[in-house]
This record gives C-alpha cells, structure tokens and sequence, in this order.
C-alpha cells in the first residue's frame, strides 16, 4: 500500500512541475492613458525621477519611504534607491534609455520582497491635443514567478497601481 501513496504523490508532484513550467515564461503589464498636454509637458515628469513623488502609486503608499538619488537629475544614468514598508518594499530604478518626449525606458532591481529585475517602459504618443502615455512593465518569469503567477494575477495587482499612477500623472500635468 505505501508503494501506491508514495507513486501517487509523486505523480501529483510531477504534474504539478509541469504545469507550472507551462505557463508564461515572461510578465507584461501595460496601462495607457490620456493626458490633456503635449508630451514636451508631460515627459519631463516621468524623465525626472524626483518628480515621481507628485504622481507615483507608490510614494502614496508609503510616503516615508526612504530614497536615495543618484547620477544626474535626469534622463539616461539618473537613478534612486528606495526602501520601505511591506507594500513598497526595497529596490533600485535606473533610467536606461531617455528619447525627450518619445520613450523611456527604466530597469527595476527588486531587493524585497523578491529579487528580481523587470524593465518598465513609458511611451508618448501624440493623440488630438493631447499625449497617450503608455506605462509598461515586463521581465523574465523563473519558477517562481510562474508559481507565484499560478496563484496572483499580477496584471491585476500592478496594473491598478499604473491605472493609478497615469491618472494622478495626468492630474498633476493638466493642473500645471
């Protein structure tokens, strides 16, 4: 009888595995808006990184997050480290690619709660009188985020943080 339980649970073990290789092997977000101002109003708030904190999801979240600026203000090479409570956690943002008032392009090291690196991306697209940002999160899923994907759905955990960012983002550009 052992022999049956033991090969059962086995079985399940490796059925599980493989569903859970099964599943995507990347992560995309993606959230877009409108916001009533041509991009050369619009991109410097996201192109300067100390800007954020008038339209980040995340700056509401934890406003005593610690935050540390590095490179220059702006643009390619800027970057900032934060650190805290357990819905922003500890991490790094590096700007990669600046093209003023076209795309940009971040790297985000997470240090906690998970380690891992994801790319998110801003595109600005003329649209009427206005600029249709698009704000766009991607990386590689391992195991673990596979499995973990298994049982969150991060399009819906992230994506209402940028539903929320664009929105405050489109707030603060309309009203300068």
């Amino acid at each position: 009888m052992l022999p049956i339980i033991v090969g059962a649970v086995v079985a399940i073990v490796v059925v599980f595995i493989i569903i859970v290789q099964m599943q995507p092997s990347e992560v995309r977000v993606s959230r877009d808006g409108v916001v009533g101002a041509p991009a050369s109003a619009v991109f410097p708030h996201v192109n300067d990184l100390r800007k954020w904190q008038a339209w980040s999801p995340w700056d509401e979240k934890d406003p005593n997050m610690n935050k540390t600026y590095e490179g220059p203000d702006a643009g390619e090479g800027a970057s900032y480290s934060w650190s805290g409570n357990k819905d922003v956690g500890k991490g790094k943002m590096t700007m990669e690619e600046s093209q003023p008032n076209d795309r940009i392009l971040i790297r985000l090291d997470f240090l906690e709660p998970m380690n891992i690196t994801n790319h998110s991306e801003f595109t600005f697209t003329p649209e009427g009188d206005g600029t249709r940002v698009t704000w766009t999160l991607t990386g590689d899923n391992n195991f673990m985020g596979k499995l973990f994907g298994m049982f969150m759905n991060m399009d819906k955990m992230i994506g209402g943080d940028f539903e929320k960012g664009l929105a405050s983002l489109k707030r603060v550009v309309e009203s300068a």
